[in-house]
């Protein structure tokens, strides 16, 4: 079965920056969209970016445009989430998941093969 493994959170202060990284150990991520998705304490999980298959096609939530950078590197077999100018808002587990299509709305529902998260704190 495809799982998918994150890393590079990390505690920053805001103002900081971060990239996550996304992999799949064993099998070609060319084929998929990936998405990435961030869970706070309390509160849903809710989508932050997408990518299509070959890079081409992006979207992201409101609240990271301008902020946030998705990208991929399929000759790594890897998806990248640069974050920069973090806020506190921003704190969460983010875990990325993979879909058939990168559409403007990114619900979770259309995702499947979910990582086991990795944590971003941005604290003073």
């Amino acid at each position: 079965q495809l799982q998918l493994v994150e890393s590079g959170g990390g505690l920053v202060q805001p103002g900081g920056s971060l990239r996550l990284s996304c992999t799949a150990p064993g099998f070609t991520l060319d084929y998929y969209a990936i998405g990435w998705f961030r869970q706070a304490p309390g509160k849903e999980r809710e989508g932050v970016s997408c990518i299509g298959s070959s890079g081409g096609s992006t979207n992201y939530a409101d609240s990271v445009k301008g902020r946030f950078t998705i990208s991929r590197d399929n000759a790594k077999n890897t998806v990248y989430l640069q974050m920069n100018s973090l806020k506190p808002e921003d704190t969460a587990i983010y875990y990325c998941a993979v879909a058939g299509l990168c559409s403007v709305y990114i619900f979770k529902q259309e995702y499947d093969y979910w990582g086991q998260g990795t944590q971003v704190t941005v604290s003073s």
